[in-house]
C-alpha cells in the first residue's frame, strides 16, 4: 500500500489554518457521573467560543439529542457555521476517535508517485486509526472508531487505514518533522503488544508524514488515558514546545514532570539544534469524590483566531493564559471554567479535532 507519507502528505501542526473544528456532543452520563446536566451548557460556551474563529462540525447521536444541542446553542449565543451530524458515538472525546488529517502542501510528492495527474489524491486526506477506548478501559467503542470514515465521506477526502491504535491526544507535532509523544501511551500493551518501538515510530512516520520522534516518559496523576501528551507538553512553535511543571516539590506530579522536562532538554529539532523550552504552571490539585483529577492547562486548543484554555476557578488560570497568549500574540485566549468538565477527564482539547485547509 502507498502511505500518506510517501505520497507527500503531513500532518499540520495545530497552529496552521483550519478550514473548521469537529467535535462529538457529550451524551453518555456515566462519564461525568452526577455532573452530566452541569457541563452541556459550558460545553455549549466552548461551541459558541469556537464558531467565531471557524465552522464547527458537531457528531449527534440522534434529531432529539440534536434538538436539544440546537437550544443549548442558542442559549450560549452560539451564531456561525454550526452543522449538527447524525454520526453516532460512543462518547465525547473527538480527539481520540475522530480523524486524524494530513495535507498535501503544493507541488509535494506529485511528481514521483507514479500516479497519472488526474489520479493524484486531494490535498486534504484523512488518517483512521483503530480506537479502543485508551486500552479497552470503556466498552463500547465501535461506534467511534467508524467516525473517522463518516468524517472523511462527509468532507469527500481520501481515507487512509493506519493499522494500529492511537489517540490524538497522545500526539503533538510542529507540521515541520517533529512529533512528541509518551512512552507510558504508545508503548503501553493495552494498546499496540504486537509492535515494537521502532516499528510504532514507522507507522507515525508513513501515515502523518513525520520524520523524528521525540519521547517523554509518563503523564500526570489521574489520566487515564495512560500519558497523552496534550495534557503534558505541546508544540507552540516549530523549535519551541511549552510543558507543564509542578512548582510544590511534595506534589506526587512534581517528579514526573521534572523528568519529562530534563528529557525536553536534551531534545534537538531537525537541524539538531536543541529546542526552546517554556514552562507551564500546573493547577492545584482538582478532587472530585476522593479522586485526583487530570486538570492540566496544557490542554489548551489552538484555532484559528482563538486559542481555547481550560481554567480551575484558581489565580493560577491567568498565570497560565498570560504564558500561552505570549505563545500566540496574533489570537484571542479565552479561558472557560473547567472544574465541571475535567469530572470526564479531560479538557478542551481532548474534546476536539481539527480539520486543516
Amino acid at each position: 500500500m502507498t502511505t500518506p507519507a510517501e505520497l507527500g502528505y503531513r500532518m499540520p501542526a495545530e497552529w496552521e489554518p483550519h478550514q473548521a473544528t469537529w467535535l462529538s456532543w457529550p451524551h453518555k452520563e456515566e462519564s461525568w457521573p452526577g455532573k452530566f446536566e452541569r457541563i452541556q451548557p459550558v460545553y455549549a460556551r466552548m461551541v459558541a467560543a469556537l464558531a467565531t474563529s471557524e465552522t464547527v462540525h458537531i457528531n449527534v447521536c440522534d434529531e432529539d439529542l440534536a434538538s436539544r444541542v440546537r437550544a443549548l446553542l442558542d442559549e450560549a449565543g452560539a451564531t456561525g457555521d454550526i452543522r449538527l451530524h447524525t454520526f453516532r458515538t460512543n462518547d465525547a472525546w473527538c480527539r481520540d476517535h475522530g480523524a486524524i488529517f494530513v495535507v498535501k502542501d503544493e507541488g509535494r510528492g506529485m511528481k514521483d508517485d507514479g500516479l497519472p495527474d488526474d489520479q493524484n489524491p486531494s490535498s486534504l486526506a484523512a488518517t483512521d486509526w483503530e480506537y479502543n477506548a485508551w486500552g479497552g478501559k470503556y466498552p463500547p467503542s465501535d461506534l467511534d472508531n467508524q467516525i473517522p470514515g463518516y468524517m472523511a465521506e462527509y468532507l469527500d477526502v481520501p481515507r487512509y487505514k493506519a493499522g494500529m491504535i492511537l489517540e490524538g491526544g497522545s500526539i503533538d507535532v510542529n507540521g515541520q518533522g517533529l512529533l512528541l509523544t509518551s512512552e507510558q501511551c504508545l508503548l503501553n500493551p493495552n494498546r499496540n503488544p504486537e509492535l515494537s518501538r521502532e516499528q510504532i515510530e514507522s507507522r507515525l512516520r508513513s501515515f502523518l508524514g513525520v520524520q523524528k520522534i521525540l519521547w517523554l516518559g509518563d503523564g500526570i496523576i489521574g489520566d487515564d488515558t495512560d500519558g497523552h501528551i496534550d495534557d503534558i507538553s505541546r508544540f507552540v512553535a516549530t523549535d519551541t514546545i511549552l510543558t507543564a511543571v509542578e512548582d510544590d516539590p511534595q506534589d506526587e506530579n512534581y517528579p514526573i514532570l521534572q523528568e519529562n522536562l530534563h528529557r525536553l532538554h536534551l531534545m534537538t529539532g531537525m537541524d539538531e539544534r536543541p529546542l526552546t523550552i517554556r514552562t507551564l504552571p500546573m493547577p492545584p490539585p482538582v478532587i472530585y469524590e476522593g479522586q485526583r483529577l487530570p486538570a492540566s492547562y496544557a490542554n489548551f486548543y489552538i484555532a484559528n483566531t482563538i486559542v481555547l484554555v481550560p481554567f480551575y476557578n484558581h489565580p493560577h488560570d491567568q498565570r497560565a493564559a498570560a504564558i500561552i497568549q505570549s505563545c500566540f500574540p496574533t489570537r484571542r485566549v479565552i479561558g472557560i471554567d473547567c472544574t465541571d468538565i475535567i469530572w470526564g477527564l479531560g479538557a478542551w482539547h481532548c474534546l476536539t479535532q481539527q480539520v486543516p485547509l
